[in-house]
């Protein structure tokens, strides 16, 4: 018997690199697991890849589209019956720029998805699991949302945005025992990754890269195993007294703030 037998399980940017290998996280542990992405051919990949592992299903949704979202946790009740835990996951990086240089277009576009994604996730998601008077919501914040990071402003400020919405969540739904909690990786060896170093050093991003690590006291980028392994604890039982909390996974960094 796995961690996760018998419960169901929602990850958006499912087709992301974090999203999928925390997908097979969950299988593995025995849960049935929703996909969640807006590219078609990119979710029936990430499915393809971890059907092996157990029960998974993919479903093509805009997270900050009001009505797509409530149509993927409809398919899912329909499909399983419940929603046992959620990682509100999907979120994008945005232009590497200034604050003075970035465009109010740049700007909303980032909020559209990591913060107005992740609030809809809640909004939707929290009536069920207040029914079931049990749940694990882990939202996927960053480093950026628990400090200043020069050059990624609409990003760094999105994620703080989640870091609000993850307390309050938390507060309002302790009662009905579900738990909302936020992780806040640094920099994770991406794609996302790949986009903020051209943009910090678009003439040798491999210069960028090193600089980067040479922050991170641990001198390495995080990887898709270290993060989907907190999103593992997280969502079983073993963190059945944590809620409202915010888990950095950042190699160290932290400890310089």
């Amino acid at each position: 018997m796995g961690k996760l037998e018998g419960k169901v399980a929602i990850v958006t940017g499912g087709a992301g690199a974090i999203g999928q290998k925390t997908g097979e996280n969950f299988l593995k542990e025995g849960a049935k697991v929703v996909l969640v992405d807006m590219n078609r051919d990119s979710l029936d990949k990430a499915k393809s890849n971890l059907k092996h592992y157990g029960e998974v299903i993919a479903i093509k949704a805009d997270v900050s589209n009001e009505d797509e979202v409530k149509n993927y946790i409809n398919e899912t009740i329909e499909k399983f019956g419940r929603i046992d835990i959620f990682f509100n996951n999907a979120g994008i990086e945005g232009k590497v720029a200034p604050i003075v240089d970035q465009e109010i277009d740049d700007f909303d576009k980032v909020f559209k998805v990591n913060v107005h994604g992740v609030f809809l996730g809640l909004k939707h998601v929290l009536p069920v699991m207040s029914k079931q008077r049990s749940g694990s919501i882990i939202n996927t914040s960053s480093d950026a949302g628990l400090s200043g990071d020069p050059g990624i402003g609409p990003y760094a400020a999105s994620k703080h945005a989640v870091v609000g919405l993850t307390k309050t969540a938390a507060l309002e739904v302790a009662h009905d025992n579900v738990r909302v909690n936020s992780i806040h990786p640094t920099s994770v060896n991406t794609r996302m990754m790949r986009s903020i170093e051209s943009g910090v050093n678009p003439e040798d991003d491999s210069k960028a890269k090193e600089a980067l690590m040479n922050e991170i006291p641990l001198g390495r980028y995080g990887e898709t195993h270290d993060i989907s392994n907190l999103v593992l604890f997280l969502a079983t039982d073993d963190s059945s007294f944590i809620s409202g909390s915010q888990y950095r996974i950042d190699g160290g960094i932290g400890a310089k703030h």
